[in-house]
This record gives C-alpha cells, structure tokens and sequence, in this order.
C-alpha cells in the first residue's frame, strides 16, 4: 500500500489487510499473479502529473496500486451469474486498482475472463496491460493483413505483445531489439530485427504503412522519413512538450495521401480481454516474462522495471499456484 506519490519507497506491505467489500455486481478474486508495469510506475509515481485527475489530486485515492491480476473466484455478488466461486479468472482494473494484494473486488462488467485452458496464471496476469496498449495501437492505426509494420522497442511488455499480435493479423513486421534480445524478438515473430545498438532504424532505407513507437523513444519528425505516403505514426508516449497529443490535429490538414500521427488512446472493453483471451487461448500470444519477485518485495520489483533492464513483464507473485 502507499498513502502518497513518490518513489518505489513509499510502497509498504502489510499484514491483515482487511478484504474488499463486495458489491452485487462484483467478483471477489483471491489474487494469485500480477503484475509491476509502466502503467503501475506513472500512477505510483503521479508521472505525468495529469494522472493525478484519475488517481487522487493531493494523494492517492486508493492505498493499494496494481492493475493486472489473476487468481480463483472466491465470492460473487448477489447479480453475478457468469462465474462461480473455484473460477480461474484474470483482467485488468486501473482506476479501482487493488491488485498488490491477496484480494481484489472487481466488477463483472470490467475487464475480467476465464482463465483459457493450458495458460498458468503468471501467464495470464501478464497478459493484459501490454496486450490491450498493444491491440489499441494496432486498431487505432487501423493496420491492415500485408502491411509493413516497424514496432520500435520490442522487447517491453507492450513492444512484445506487439510482435505478436501484429503478426497474427498477417502484417510483416519489423522491430528493433537490443543486441542481446534480436533472437528473442525474432521468435516472437519479427520478419526482421535491427539491433539498435548498431543501427539507426530511420535510416535503413525501408519504408512502412506504420511506426509504433512502444518505448516512446523515438518522434515523429525523425520517423517521418520512413513512412510511406498515408502512413501512421503511433506513440505510447506523449513525447517532447506533449507534441504527440497535438500532432494527431495538426497532421490532419494538408492533401491526402498524407502523413499522420495517432495518439493510442486505450480501448477498455469487454471485447479487447476477449481477443487476448483468444489468441492466449490459440498460442498466438504468449506475455514475455522476465523476472518474478513475492509480494513482500514490491519494492524491489518496482525498482527493476524502472530500471529499464525489464525484457517483456515482472510477475508478483502472491500465493503458491
């Protein structure tokens, strides 16, 4: 838990923590996995600052972070009909939060699913905040089966979900991987690798329809050189004085076909858990993982992944599985 913004210091673990209440339409999920992930850091950290309209002004307004989970149905409410105590479910909840814990209430509305057949649950706890910005990228740059697809920066959570999920829709990707990760991303299913320790990827020559840029490492006017005429650049970052929340207007205006800029704005429904569901469920997607750490060291797990070191996702976990 943790009663203010800060560094990965300001996390404590406690014991007796009490349980979550449980509201007519919600599951009551003893937490197995999950996870530490950007999306954890930035609300931990109230980086960027914005955040602070969905977390808490002044403070936190939950005390206990987490987005990702899974675990075993141990309660349902009163209107819950789709699952049933024993049930091996996992999802994700940023904005009610609570899954650094052995509990988490979660609506059966929200993103929440069965467990597929054959998928452990640190695999499936792993599966949902780089799958969904992954998939929302794709969609929002509306790429299509055929196209060539750059994915800059590989080898994170959602960077790797990328890889793979572009290429079960039939794209032909390229990526870029450290030295040390090429082969790794070549398995994820890359046509190509540029190891980026050796080679600017804006100046290979090669064109694409689309640039997703997942480590938010890279800018538009750098990238532009290599989008064809129509293209799409994507970013999961907002880039240098936020210029990526502005460029999606201003790259609008001009004669078509012409060059465009989409922010990925995250697309939260049902049918997203779905399709990740889905495609866990066929092997097509597999969550990369990198290190495991227990819950009591939370800390330490936070301080990797902002180590930048992390290759895919850090798995908590919480109870023996």
């Amino acid at each position: 838990m943790s009663e203010r913004y800060g560094p990965p210091e300001v996390v404590k673990v406690i014991d007796n923590a009490p349980v979550p209440v449980v509201g007519p339409d919600d599951l009551l999920v003893r937490v197995h996995a999950t996870t530490v992930n950007r999306t954890d850091c930035g609300y931990r950290g109230a980086s960027p600052f914005f955040i602070r309209g969905i977390s808490g002004l002044r403070r936190p307004a939950t005390n206990v972070w987490g987005t990702e989970f899974a675990g075993v149905v141990e309660r349902v409410g009163l209107e819950v009909t789709r699952f049933s105590p024993g049930d091996e479910v996992f999802g994700y909840a940023e904005g009610r939060f609570g899954t650094h814990a052995e509990y988490v209430a979660v609506s059966v509305t929200s993103l929440v699913a069965p467990v597929p057949d054959g998928v452990d649950l640190s695999t499936a706890a792993a599966a949902t905040e780089g799958g969904h910005y992954a998939l929302s990228s794709i969609r929002r740059a509306g790429i299509e089966p055929g196209q060539r697809v750059l994915v800059h920066g590989a080898t994170g959570a959602i960077g790797s979900a990328a890889v793979q999920l572009l290429a079960d829709l039939g794209a032909r990707v390229t990526a870029t991987a450290s030295t040390a990760h090429v082969d790794l991303v070549r398995r994820l299913g890359a046509e190509d690798v540029i190891d980026r320790e050796t080679h600017d990827f804006t100046r290979t020559g090669r064109t694409f329809h689309a640039v997703l840029d997942m480590v938010g490492k890279s800018t538009y006017q750098a990238c532009r050189r290599i989008l064809v005429p129509g293209g799409v650049y994507v970013s999961s970052d907002l880039g240098p004085f936020a210029q990526n929340l502005v460029l999606p207007l201003a790259t609008r205006v001009g004669r078509r076909p012409r060059r465009r800029v989409v922010f990925p704005l995250p697309i939260e429904t049902p049918e997203v858990l779905e399709h990740l569901r889905s495609r866990l469920a066929s092997g097509a997607f597999r969550p990369v993982l990198d290190r495991t750490f227990p819950l009591e060291d939370i800390v330490e797990a936070y301080r990797y992944v902002e180590s930048g070191q992390k290759v895919g996702n850090v798995v908590i976990t919480v109870r023996a599985q």
